[in-house]
């Protein structure tokens, strides 16, 4: 089956039937995840994003906040463009620190944070785009906890990324927080499902 790239309302299950297999789903989910995310240095995971796991985000949000179907274009319009394209890997990547006074400290350094994000393969850079829909570094330079960014590839990128065994390393190259993580096979394998 090829790849999908738009979450439509015909996708959407009624409310009451997602809740009756909601714990299935949630199991299910968990398991793509797994295969889905990768830790880059102390404070950062990243979660690579598809169409299931936008599906099942967007089932979760309506779920939880019970605005019928009014709720489901701005479900919609909020978790779209987050899926793959067929040329791209989305992701998600969440800074998380648990203490708050902490956490207010380091994110006040790392504004920007969002444009360092990489992908290296092979003799292949390919930088992180930001999602442009707002600006998550604020003027005072305070990061968002939350940002989201597309690695789009050319054609030779794509095949060198889907060669089985391919090392790869995910990370981020701002100058207070310059980590790097080894993206495991089977991360690489998920991920590469991808890509039309």
């Amino acid at each position: 089956m090829a790849n999908k790239h738009l979450i439509d309302t015909s996708d959407i299950l009624p409310i009451d039937e997602y809740a009756r297999t909601r714990a299935e789903w949630r199991r299910t989910m968990t398991a793509i995840k797994r295969r889905r995310r990768i830790e880059v240095g102390p404070h950062v995971t990243f979660y690579f994003e598809s169409w299931r796991t936008m599906w099942h985000q967007i089932h979760e949000m309506l779920f939880i906040e019970r605005g019928g179907a009014g709720q489901v274009p701005d479900e919609l319009a909020a978790y779209n463009p987050l899926v793959p394209q067929g040329r791209d890997l989305s992701a998600t990547f969440m800074i998380e620190i648990d203490d708050p006074d902490r956490r207010k400290r380091i994110l006040g350094r790392l504004g920007g944070v969002e444009e360092t994000a990489f992908l290296r393969f092979g003799a292949h850079d390919v930088k992180g785009d930001p999602e442009q829909d707002q600006d998550r570094t604020t003027a005072e330079g305070k990061a968002s906890s939350v940002q989201f960014v597309h690695f789009h590839f050319t054609p030779e990128q794509i095949a060198a990324f889907r060669t089985p065994g391919t090392p790869v390393i995910l990370g981020l190259s701002h100058p207070q927080y310059g980590h790097m993580a080894a993206m495991p096979e089977d991360v690489r394998a998920e991920l590469a499902t991808d890509f039309d």
